[in-house]
């Protein structure tokens, strides 16, 4: 089954290995690259590879750092690039499918964790966005200039603006310096829409004179 082929959630495993990372962003229809070098972890590339190709990438929360609190709410990704280094490294590629909610964290003898997923809550996440209510990219590119100009940063302005809507606000979403939490609110906003607003709001806080907490329309 390629990326593509999930059409339901009923395509989609009962039993999902997670990746416990901070900072670290997948959405559906995002490639997130990989080095793989923890023995536990190239174990769990390894049984993918032999299984379904899915991991869940879970934000770490803090707590213990071999056994972090981890996130209810993650997005599972199929393995659609790898390779092996001469020092025993994988390199991937994860390519997001759909969000989920964890049902239970289950008691497994494999080294690395595993959860049973609740699909349900993100089924639309396997809607191309194409198909779906998309934010608004003006209000989206004003609330970037305005960053952008506040933290002297450079940005492409010809492929920001030539950008899918989609490509873009995963791209911000994932590349933006937002803490732990906030990337954690873009990944459970419920909506591709509701994540560019959500989005627009990080981007805003750190303009002075914006009043962030205001509604939008």
């Amino acid at each position: 089954m390629s990326a593509g082929d999930y059409r339901k959630t009923s395509d989609l495993p009962g039993t999902l290995a997670v990746f416990p990372l901070p900072g670290a962003l997948l959405f559906p229809r995002w490639p997130l690259p990989l080095n793989i070098f923890e023995p536990r972890y190239l174990n769990m590339v390894d049984d993918a590879m032999s299984g379904t190709r899915l991991i869940g990438m879970v934000q770490a929360m803090g707590g213990d750092k071999a056994r972090p609190d981890i996130a209810m709410v993650g997005c599972a990704g199929r393995i659609t690039s790898y390779s092996e280094t001469d020092d025993g490294r994988y390199l991937i590629t994860l390519t997001g499918i759909a969000r989920f909610a964890i049902a239970q964290e289950l008691d497994v003898m494999t080294p690395y964790r595993q959860v049973t997923p609740d699909w349900e809550p993100f089924a639309g996440d396997l809607v191309s966005a194409t198909n779906v209510s998309l934010p608004s990219r003006e209000k989206l590119l004003g609330a970037l200039r305005a960053y952008v100009e506040i933290n002297q940063m450079h940005a492409d302005w010809s492929a920001v603006e030539e950008a899918p809507i989609e490509t873009l606000v995963n791209a911000l979403c994932s590349g933006c310096p937002f803490t732990t939490m906030e990337k954690q609110a873009l990944i459970e906003a419920p909506t591709l829409k509701a994540r560019a607003e959500t989005l627009i709001t990080l981007l805003k806080m750190d303009v002075p004179g914006n009043d962030a907490g205001g509604t939008m329309q």
